[in-house]
C-alpha cells in the first residue's frame, strides 16, 4: 500500500497494485461494499483494460473515525483492471442505465502461466469475470473522502 496524494495536495489517498493472490485480498476488502453506478463501468478493448469508478467504504479509517467521534467516510476511486483478455457479466442488465451495483469480492482464479480470471463479485448474485494475462490490479482513490450519506458501517448479516 502506499499513501498517495489527492489532487489538491491532500495526504491519506490509497493507491495500490494487486500483483499477487494476496495483494488482491489487501485490495478485495478495501473495496468491499463499494457501489457504483453501471455508466461507470468502462471496458476499453483497444487499452485491454476494465476501469470501474467506485464510491469506496473507507474501511481502513474506520477505527479512527469511531475513536474520534466523527463521521464515517466514503471516498471515490478508480479500480483498473490491466491486460483483459476478455470480459463477461452474469446477473446484470446492462440495459438499466439506472442500475446501482455493490461489489462484494475480488478473487483471482489462477490458469496456465500467470493467466487467470479475476473475478468480481457483486450483491444480488451478478459477478464481472475478467480474463487477464497475468493479475495487475490498481486501486486509487481519485477525490477527497465524503461523509458516508447513511452514517453507517455497512452491514452484511448471517
Amino acid at each position: 500500500m502506499v499513501d498517495a496524494s489527492f489532487e489538491d495536495g491532500g495526504e491519506g489517498a490509497i493507491a495500490l497494485r494487486a500483483e499477487t493472490q494476496a495483494d488482491l485480498s489487501v485490495m478485495a476488502a478495501l473495496v468491499q461494499d463499494a457501489v457504483l453506478p453501471i455508466t461507470e463501468i468502462v471496458w476499453e478493448a483497444k487499452a485491454r483494460r476494465l476501469a470501474l469508478l467506485i464510491n469506496r467504504f473507507r474501511w481502513e479509517d474506520k477505527a479512527q473515525a469511531e475513536a474520534e467521534g466523527r463521521a464515517y467516510e466514503r471516498v471515490r476511486a478508480l479500480l483498473v483492471v490491466s491486460d483483459v483478455t476478455h470480459v463477461a457479466s452474469q446477473g446484470i442488465d446492462r440495459a438499466d442505465q439506472d442500475l446501482v451495483l455493490s461489489i462484494l469480492d475480488l478473487a483471482f482464479e489462477p490458469a496456465q502461466d500467470g493467466a487467470g480470471r479475476v473475478v468480481i463479485t457483486l450483491a444480488g448474485d451478478g459477478a464481472i469475470a475478467v480474463d487477464v494475462e497475468c493479475l495487475d490490479v490498481d486501486l486509487r482513490d481519485v477525490e477527497r473522502p465524503y461523509r458516508a450519506p447513511s452514517g453507517k458501517v455497512p452491514y452484511h448479516p448471517d
